[in-house]
C-alpha cells in the first residue's frame, strides 16, 4: 500500500521537521513492502528541511502537485501560462497584494519583512529570490497581504486558476488550473493510496483515497476523512499507531462515498 502524507499541519508544525520517531514508523513500514510518499503545499525547496536526508529520494510532490520529484530530482511540473500570469499580476498590483511566487527552484518574494513564512522559506540557501519579471515558469502564487481580501478573491475567480483558501492566516493559494495533489498522484500513476492530510489542499487526495485520515479539525475536509486524529499531546503517537494499524488491511474499495 502507498500512504500519502501532507506535511504543514500533519506531521510537521511550525517549520519543526518530521520527528525521528514518525521517520522510523515509515520507515518500518516500508520494510513490510508499503510505500511513504511526501505532498505539501511547498515547494520541493521546501519541503526538504523538514525531511531528513535518507527521504530526500522519495518521492516528494510539492507546490500542490505543481511539481514531482524522484531520487533527488524534479521530473514533472506544470506551470501558469503568460497570459494568466499576466492576469495574477495585474490583480496583485490593482490590490497592492504582497506575495510569494515559485518557479521550479527560485522564487520571488515582496512580503512583509516580518511575516511568519520566512521561517520556513528556502532554510538551506538552496535557491535564488529574484524578481518576479525574471521568475519563469511560474508553478505556483501564494497571496500574503492585499486591501480586499473579497475582492481580490472574486477577481481571481474569473480566472482558470485553482484557488485555495487558508483563512486561518487570511492568505489565498493560487496554482494552474487541474493541478492538485490527486491529479499528482495520477501522473504517477497511483490510483490506491492512503491519505493523511489538515487542510482544503488535501481534499482532492482525500476525495480520490482508498482511505483518509484527517489530522485536527477542518470542516471540508471532514467531509471525505474516514476517521479523526485530534491536535493535541497524543497526535504524534496516535498517527504513529493508526499507521500501523492501517498498514496490516486490506482495502477493495473505499470505505464511504466520496464523491
Amino acid at each position: 500500500m502507498k500512504f500519502v502524507f501532507d506535511l504543514d499541519g500533519t506531521i510537521c508544525f511550525k517549520g519543526v521537521p518530521v520527528s525521528e520517531n514518525l521517520l522510523q514508523c515509515f520507515e518500518d513500514i516500508e520494510e513490510h513492502g508499503h510505500e511513504i510518499i511526501f505532498a505539501s503545499a511547498r515547494p520541493i525547496r521546501d519541503m526538504l528541511p523538514v525531511l531528513h536526508e535518507r527521504f530526500y529520494n522519495h518521492t516528494l510532490i510539492g507546490g500542490n502537485g505543481s511539481l514531482i520529484s524522484k531520487n533527488g530530482k524534479v521530473i514533472f511540473s506544470n506551470s501558469f501560462t503568460d497570459e494568466q500570469v499576466k492576469n495574477i499580476l495585474s490583480i496583485i498590483k490593482k490590490q497592492q497584494a504582497t506575495y510569494l511566487i515559485d518557479g521550479i527552484w527560485d522564487y520571488s518574494y515582496t512580503g512583509p519583512a516580518g511575516h511568519p513564512i520566512l521561517k520556513n522559506l528556502d532554510v538551506k540557501k538552496l535557491a535564488k529570490s529574484v524578481s518576479i519579471n525574471n521568475l519563469r515558469p511560474i508553478v505556483k502564487i501564494l497571496i500574503l497581504t492585499m486591501n480586499n481580501y473579497d475582492e481580490f478573491l472574486s477577481e481571481l475567480k474569473l480566472l482558470d486558476v485553482v484557488i485555495h483558501q487558508h483563512s486561518n492566516e487570511h492568505t489565498i493559494d493560487i496554482s494552474p488550473q487541474n493541478i492538485d495533489k490527486a491529479n499528482a498522484l495520477k501522473t504517477l500513476g497511483i490510483t490506491d493510496y492512503v491519505a493523511f492530510g489538515n487542510d482544503s489542499n488535501d481534499i482532492s487526495m482525500f476525495k480520490n483515497s482508498i482511505y483518509s485520515v484527517m489530522i485536527g479539525d477542518h470542516k471540508e475536509l471532514s467531509y471525505y476523512a474516514n476517521e479523526q486524529i485530534n491536535m493535541d499531546e497524543d497526535c504524534e503517537k496516535n498517527i504513529i499507531e493508526k499507521l500501523k494499524e492501517i498498514a496490516q488491511k486490506r482495502f477493495e474499495k473505499p470505505a464511504i462515498q466520496k464523491n
